[in-house]
């Protein structure tokens, strides 16, 4: 099976970020996109009938939008994109009684009661997986970077494989789940693994071993499509980019800076490594296993395991080493601002912390932890 990789100019940026609608009274999520979905579509006045809002999509759950950016050459730009949208979104909502959110899960709403988009390929998905598809309430946010060679795309996987942790910590948000305190920083980074063909990415030595693990996957019915194989990091041969999916939902386009500078400057870094005839390093399978479960348990306070020696470091001190190698890159690319917010996230807490401090301060009611991430999208 052959897979063309497009064409794309390196290191250039697209952002998708999931928003959840929320009832302005209740909190509790509200399964209306497919009305948000047709004003929005009605005022894009350009647009068909049957055409789709360029910017904002539909997604598996009634109760979800994603805000999508086009092809950006810097993170000012994505960030100026994301802002636009949200506000035409916004329009929309307001009048509805509706409030945007974004974290890695709703706190309280219950899974299961969820209606599903109707599209063949969500209901399959749905049919197949049964209980663990019917918990799909869950928010992130992926990042896309250009490569300029298909052949960079693999290794570039692998490398930010490694990174998965520091993103997984820095973005964590999903700490309740149906009401419950689950322990975990990122409940959502181990509900979402438990879909066929997401997690951790294998490892592939040649672009021919990948395109004959996606004939495996086509020829035995696991998939139908290559966007199905979801991947915490995956190429996206159709965009000519690789893709950082591993970020829990996020409140704050401050953060989504963050998080895409970092994706950004790792990416043209490794790009650059991979011209001058370097190599990319490959950790051993169960360390990334483990470094994953990690971050998702402790976020912030994890300490991850750097390399195939074993050798490991608080996440949040190997953040702020990795931040001031990477500066010069930054400055190239002129994300410098961006990537310092992740010092911002480091120093006053991701979402997780904050959603616990939330609870705390309110005898433990989730509706206030709803309101604190609204009033947080409202400053967007």
């Amino acid at each position: 099976m052959h897979i063309d990789f497009a064409s794309s100019r390196q290191s250039t940026l697209g952002v998708e970020w999931e928003v959840a609608l929320v009832d302005r009274q209740s909190c509790d999520l509200r399964s209306v996109a497919e009305e948000v979905l047709a004003e929005l579509n009605l005022r894009h006045g350009s647009l068909a009938a049957d055409e789709e809002h360029p910017h904002v999509k539909q997604e598996l759950l009634l109760n979800t939008v994603e805000i999508v950016t086009g092809v950006c050459d810097t993170v000012a730009e994505a960030k100026e994109q994301l802002h636009e949208n949200l506000v035409a979104v916004r329009e929309v909502t307001d009048p509805m009684g509706i409030d945007l959110y974004s974290a890695g899960s709703h706190p309280f709403a219950p899974p299961k009661l969820q209606p599903v988009s109707d599209k063949d390929r969500y209901a399959k998905m749905i049919d197949r997986t049964q209980w663990w598809g019917q918990q799909m309430v869950i928010y992130g946010v992926h990042v896309h970077v250009g490569l300029d060679s298909r052949d960079k795309a693999l290794p570039i996987v692998d490398g930010l494989t490694n990174y998965q942790a520091h993103f997984q910590a820095l973005s964590a948000s999903s700490p309740f789940w149906g009401g419950e305190d689950t322990g975990y920083a990122s409940h959502r980074a181990l509900m979402f693994q438990q879909l066929p063909t997401a997690g951790i990415a294998y490892h592939f030595p040649t672009w021919e071993q990948y395109e004959a693990y996606v004939a495996d996957m086509m020829h035995t019915g696991v998939i139908d499509d290559l966007s199905e194989i979801r991947w915490d990091v995956r190429p996206v041969p159709r965009f000519g980019t690789v893709e950082m999916r591993i970020s829990d939902g996020l409140s704050s386009l401050q953060d989504i800076g963050a998080i895409a500078a970092l994706t950004q400057c790792l990416v043209d870094e490794m790009s650059t490594i991979l011209d001058n005839g370097g190599t990319i390093p490959v950790m051993p399978p169960w360390f990334r296993v483990e470094n994953k479960w990690r971050a998702a348990r402790y976020g912030m306070d994890a300490i991850i395991i750097l390399n195939a020696a074993g050798d490991e470091m608080l996440v949040t001190e190997h953040l702020l080493q990795e931040l001031e190698r990477l500066a010069p890159v930054a400055a190239k690319l002129g994300c410098s601002a961006e990537l310092e917010d992740v010092k911002r996230i480091i120093v006053g807490g991701a979402g997780y912390q904050w959603q616990h401090k939330v609870a705390s301060a309110h005898n433990g009611d989730l509706h206030e932890v709803v309101r604190d991430n609204v009033r947080r999208m409202q400053k967007v």
